[in-house]
């Protein structure tokens, strides 16, 4: 009898045996790439160069009027400061936007998802730059405007376009630039 000869696989190419290497090599590449150079955190408004959105917000403290789209179309530049009571980085920025009230800079505030008697407390105890402050309890205003934390400025020049934002808080080295960009919004 003819025994069958066995059938042998055919053999893999040389360099398939060096493909999970490669593979394995190019994830670490990626990893570490992506652990060197990390994303950007901060998220820019989309909202630069265009009108503020309608809206109307109830006063978030006794003693400062609401605050409205219309409040922003005075033919002057106004700041806009996104705080909340509870926010740490904005009870640092708040010399930096009494320094810039008493430069002249007109500053609207809208706090964020907070209480009155807490919005009252903060500014007791770190000071009031604000002309008008809003209560945003839903954060409808902040996002609408792409503010997507606390603090946060815009300057909105004098016909209410929204010019420059400012993420995070205001620091002394900051004040300068922020100048610079109201006068550049009131030409």
């Amino acid at each position: 009898m003819n025994d069958p000869v066995p059938s042998v696989p055919p053999k893999a190419p040389r360099w398939a045996l060096w493909l999970p290497l490669v593979l394995f090599g190019g994830f670490v590449v990626l990893v570490l790439f992506g652990l060197l150079r990390p994303a950007e955190r901060e998220v820019r408004s989309k909202m630069i160069g265009k009108p503020m959105p309608e809206f109307s917000l109830q006063p978030a403290v006794a003693d400062r009027p609401g605050f409205a789209r219309a409040d922003m179309a005075t033919g002057q530049p106004r700041l806009l400061n996104i705080f909340a009571s509870w926010c740490i980085p904005c009870a640092v920025e708040a010399p930096q936007l009494l320094a810039l009230k008493q430069a002249g800079v007109q500053i609207d505030g809208v706090a964020i998802r907070d209480q009155r008697e807490d919005v009252e407390a903060f500014l007791a105890r770190h000071g009031n730059p604000f002309a008008r402050i809003g209560a945003d309890n839903v954060s409808a205003i902040q996002f609408a405007i792409g503010s997507s934390g606390v603090p946060e400025s815009f300057v909105i020049d004098g016909k209410g376009v929204i010019r420059y934002q400012h993420i995070g808080e205001i620091r002394p080295e900051h004040v300068p630039v922020i100048l610079e960009k109201m006068k550049e919004a009131g030409r």
